[in-house]
């Protein structure tokens, strides 16, 4: 009797499990399918948006406002081709996330449902920006800019990475990703406020131009920091250079804004290897001390 009292308790509790199995496996693969169904919406919103399948080219939207000539903080057109590094990391993402073996993975679920968030949202800026008006791609980029901070904050905060491919596909890509929106963010609020301001304000575009480059400076400096990763400060580096080129060469042309920039990128490179170099050091020694402590019973 006693052997079968426990088998019969057992049994519910057995089933219980697996039903709960059932569901957890199912919440996953879902996740699994809303990440690949953001990337493909992301990929085609960007055919739409950069005019491929037939539409106006980013640099003609909106009258030329978002064009590398429209504004004192627009970067040179050289400095787009990052995008091909973002899709590209978040396609490869994307099919490293539907592995089975990621399936169940702590921090697929932590994390894939936000980075798919962040693609849906990269794509619907491309979108305002083909169909809609300036303020509004204002608005989308800096809700971009708001979903990237915040998936990068619960990478490495929340749920640290497992491994490289781990670093690299989630922290490195949506790092790159946030590191390029941020300064894309400033160029796109740049835009706005040219199209709506007086003429008069041009008189002031330097001082201006410098002040917000000082803000950038401080808000690299600050991602190195906070995240202790070096793929924000690459992206803003390359963005900067970019800029920098742009305006010493091109029009509207400011040396005081072309070598400020410069001297940011500097600024914020520099930052990122430091704080990088010093977060992997601080990795290192943790492991050490864990694996030097004595299990206990």
């Amino acid at each position: 009797m006693p052997a079968a009292s426990v088998s019969s308790t057992s049994r519910p509790i057995v089933q219980i499990c697996s039903v709960e199995d059932m569901d957890s496996s199912a919440k996953d693969l879902t996740r699994q399918i809303l990440v690949i169904s953001a990337a493909c919406f992301m990929i085609i919103a960007a055919l739409v948006g950069t005019g491929a399948l037939g539409g106006t080219p980013v640099q003609d939207l909106q009258d030329g406002a978002l064009a590398a000539d429209a504004t004192y903080l627009a970067p040179a057109t050289s400095a787009f081709s990052i995008w091909s590094a973002v899709y590209v990391g978040l396609l490869v993402y994307t099919v490293w996330q539907a592995l089975p073996s990621q399936r169940a993975n702590e921090r697929q679920r932590a994390l894939g449902g936000l980075i798919a968030i962040t693609m849906v949202l990269n794509g619907i800026w491309l979108v305002l920006a083909q169909l809609t008006t300036l303020i509004l791609t204002v608005i989308g980029i800096f809700v971009l800019l708001i979903a990237l901070a915040l998936t990068l904050r619960k990478a490495v905060v929340v749920s640290p990475s497992q491994g490289w491919i781990d670093r690299i596909l989630i922290d490195g890509v949506t790092g790159l990703h946030l590191g390029w929106v941020t300064l894309a963010s400033v160029a796109n609020l740049t835009a706005w406020l040219t199209q709506i301001g007086p003429a008069e304000w041009e008189n002031a575009a330097e001082v201006l131009g410098v002040t917000v480059l000082v803000a950038v400076a401080a808000i690299g400096v600050t991602l190195s920091w906070a995240t202790a990763r070096l793929a924000p400060a690459l992206a803003l580096t390359w963005g900067l250079s970019w800029l920098a080129v742009a305006r010493l060469t091109d029009q509207p042309r400011s040396d005081v804004i072309g070598y400020a920039a410069a001297a940011v990128a500097a600024v914020i490179l520099v930052a990122g290897i430091v704080f990088t170099v010093r977060g992997l050091r601080a990795g290192v020694t943790q492991n050490r001390s864990a694996a030097q402590t004595p299990a206990t019973a």
